[in-house]
């Protein structure tokens, strides 16, 4: 059965990584119970922004998640992160937690990489001046390349041999080698036609095997990497050389530390905030804009004004957010994860028999270019399907695939064909 998409969040030491945790998993929308059975001590919930089908049908009033929330069409689904630890130069030989940095990394289908873009932390994590963040981007790379290439190279001549005695195709070949990465032989063979290769397999030399292990490494582990700490003196010209050598959607400005205060004074009722958003409502604010009763919020000190005064100034209005929702909602682009609403009632989309439970309760994330089939059994494991409605009662094929818009509002009727 296909399972739950699994992000990875790396860092070294102070870069934030833990700070970037809490802000991701520390949701008002936890309500309800989760979709997953087992969460050890590494694994989180964090939450995804999604756009929710309940705006295309003028249902948002309506719409009632069994996990996360929904809010004016935004809905946030839980999806599971994983803390990655013992990241630091050397790791695949050992050094730091290597060992279980380097495992833990292989369930991972994508990474969230907490970069320090202040620019006041080495890289392991020590307090400096004037270190260049994005040599952490380097040797991050570096690392992953060298633990599968290193793994790789120790037994090439055996694999050619091997290759060459059962005549085998070199995607076959490359996923008995890295399937111990959590790969498929789908995901070799997108790495082959990338790169177009013309020479066979039992003729690579040892450049062209790295180039076939770096290919791997970007269809395996797609990277966001979060440039944390944006409202450091320092951070402007770091994001700026960063910007330059690194792709536009592989990047998020980010300041874990002003989200979580954010969120923390939002509980305590002394702001109206929502997660993610670019604007924050004090008392006075809400009082100037006409309501007598400030919302209800309570009165700060100049301090505690000030130092909101500060962050709207400093991020918020410089930058547009904190960019830590955006962070999973890039990663998860990278991936292009698809949200499914399962609905048992195609007319009312609510998921039983009356409609007052509200309507699209569930929500589910499936990989890109997922099947109509293949979303069926991750939703109703192998309970037998009879057939499958879409939007209209209209019947979907199997083979139909998933997208936004076209096959993501599904209803499965159980039973023979």
């Amino acid at each position: 059965m296909p399972r739950d998409p699994l992000i990875g969040l790396v860092g070294k030491p102070s870069s934030g990584k833990s700070t970037m945790l809490n802000s991701l998993t520390d949701a008002t929308s936890k309500v309800g119970n989760f979709p997953f059975t087992t969460i050890d001590p590494q694994r989180a919930i964090g939450y995804l922004q999604v756009d929710c089908a309940c705006v295309r049908f003028d249902k948002a009033d309506v719409c009632k998640p069994n996990y996360g929330s929904c809010h004016d069409g935004k809905r946030s689904v839980p999806i599971e992160l994983l803390d990655v630890a013992g990241l630091v130069p050397g790791a695949h030989e050992g050094r730091g937690l290597g060992n279980r940095f380097l495992d833990d990394l292989r369930h991972a289908d994508a990474l969230v990489h907490v970069v320090d873009v202040s620019g006041t932390t080495d890289a392991e994590g020590k307090v400096t001046r004037g270190y260049d963040p994005s040599q952490d981007i380097i040797w991050l790379r570096e690392e992953i390349v060298q633990w599968v290439l290193g793994n790789l190279m120790t037994k090439w001549g055996g694999i050619k041999r091997r290759h060459i005695a059962l005549k085998a195709n070199a995607a076959d070949t490359l996923q008995n080698q890295f399937s111990g990465y959590g790969s498929t032989t789908a995901m070799v063979q997108r790495t082959l036609d990338r790169l177009a290769l013309k020479t066979p397999l039992e003729s690579w030399d040892n450049e062209t095997v790295e180039k076939v292990v770096n290919g791997f490494i970007d269809e395996k582990f797609p990277t966001v990497c979060a440039l944390n700490k944006i409202d450091h003196a320092d951070a402007d010209k770091n994001i700026a050389k960063i910007a330059k050598k690194q792709p536009p959607d592989s990047i998020v400005l980010t300041s874990a530390i002003s989200e979580v205060f954010l969120r923390k004074l939002a509980k305590q009722g002394y702001i109206k905030y929502t997660e993610g958003s670019e604007f924050v409502d004090t008392r006075e604010d809400l009082i100037s804009e006409g309501d007598p009763e400030g919302g209800g919020l309570k009165e700060m000190d100049e301090k505690l004004k000030a130092r909101i005064e500060n962050l709207k100034d400093m991020v918020l209005y410089r930058f547009g957010s904190t960019g830590v929702v955006q962070v999973l909602s890039r990663a998860a682009k990278l991936l292009g994860l698809v949200p499914v609403f399962p609905v048992r009632n195609m007319n009312s989309f609510t998921s039983g028999a009356g409609s007052s439970g509200g309507v699209f309760r569930d929500c589910v994330l499936v990989n890109k270019n997922t099947t109509v089939k293949d979303a069926a059994k991750k939703i109703m494991g192998d309970v037998p399907i009879a057939y499958i409605e879409g939007v209209g009662g209209v019947r979907v094929a199997e083979t139909d695939i998933v997208e936004i818009g076209k096959n993501d509002i599904l209803s499965f009727r159980v039973g023979r064909a």
